[in-house]
């Protein structure tokens, strides 16, 4: 597959030449396959939020190149705009950004900007509510009178009504019940799998990136400090403690048990992953004692 995100040795500096000059991206370099779905995880100031919004134009490079689909967005003669229907951006809390008077008319807000005619902005809005498990009847009902996670899916919606090839979230559950944070983030895995759209998803949480993402970016002091496959990453899991990051829960079980004297791999990140494991290694060790002429099965 081809990259669909490229950043090349992108440097951004908050408020230059001013007392509080901030340097919230250093020298970062990496690339997003088209189809991956990429977690992106670090401390509060690593340069997550900063870094993702570079990707749709909102934040203009100090140094370095975003090139999306190809193209370096900040080339002369680019149309911006354009980069803004291809990478659909999803802020953290974005049910305040609502404003039309009812939840379909706000998610059709992108479509239209797009000039696509009724019929068309019709049916990507039902798609999008679809998708997002948006009950059909709650469409021509004000955003205001719905529940937190209802209007979390509204915006969310409006967002993949535009189609981007690319979807960015920030913290798209934040705030929600463990309830809601499954619904919202199983319907974007469910999207992602349906449609083929390359997912970029900035989460704190380490069960959900474990859970959804298939390639983890780490993000550390504006640098990158890990980029990999999902299995890779917590591999490392000391080095994210390292960090200041946590590791999944069963993650920090397997940690334990290895430090005090198992032989157990520490790449285990999901609960699922690690029944596998577990019952992988007890199938080993029958076979060990088999052989072994024990000729005990317990």
């Amino acid at each position: 597959m081809s990259d669909i995100i490229r950043v090349e040795h992108l440097s951004y500096v908050y408020n230059p030449g001013m007392p509080d000059e901030t340097k919230a991206l250093d020298d970062v370099s990496f690339a997003i396959e088209e189809g991956d779905f990429v977690g992106v995880i670090g401390s509060t100031g690593s340069g997550k939020s900063t870094l993702i919004g570079h990707f749709n134009g909102l934040n203009r490079p100090t140094s370095g190149k975003v090139i999306v689909d190809g193209r370096d967005m900040w080339a002369e003669g680019e149309d911006l705009r354009s980069f803004r229907f291809l990478v659909g951006l999803v802020f953290q809390y974005p049910e305040y950004q609502l404003f039309e008077e009812t939840c379909a008319k706000d998610i059709a807000f992108g479509p239209k900007n797009m000039g696509l005619d009724e019929a068309e902005v019709a049916r990507r809005v039902r798609e999008a509510a679809d998708f997002t498990g948006l009950d059909e009847a709650l469409l021509n009902r004000s955003p205001f009178e719905l529940s937190g996670g209802q209007k979390r899916r509204v915006a969310i919606a409006g967002v993949m009504a535009m189609e981007p090839r690319i979807l960015v979230l920030d913290e798209p559950a934040a705030g929600l019940d463990p309830e809601g944070r499954d619904t919202i983030l199983s319907q974007i895995k469910a999207y992602h799998e349906k449609t083929g759209v390359t997912v970029v998803l900035v989460s704190h949480s380490m069960e959900d990136i474990a859970k959804y993402a298939n390639r983890v970016l780490v993000m550390h002091h504006a640098k990158v400090a890990m980029y990999d496959t999902v299995e890779n990453v917590f591999a490392r899991a000391p080095e994210l403690l390292e960090l200041g990051l946590s590791v999944p829960q069963v993650t920090q079980i397997f940690l334990k048990l290895r430090e005090k004297g198992l032989d157990i791999p520490i790449d285990v990140y999901t609960v699922p992953y690690a029944v596998k494991t577990i019952r992988r290694l007890w199938q080993q060790k029958q076979q060990e004692l088999a052989k072994g002429g024990d000729g005990s099965a317990s």
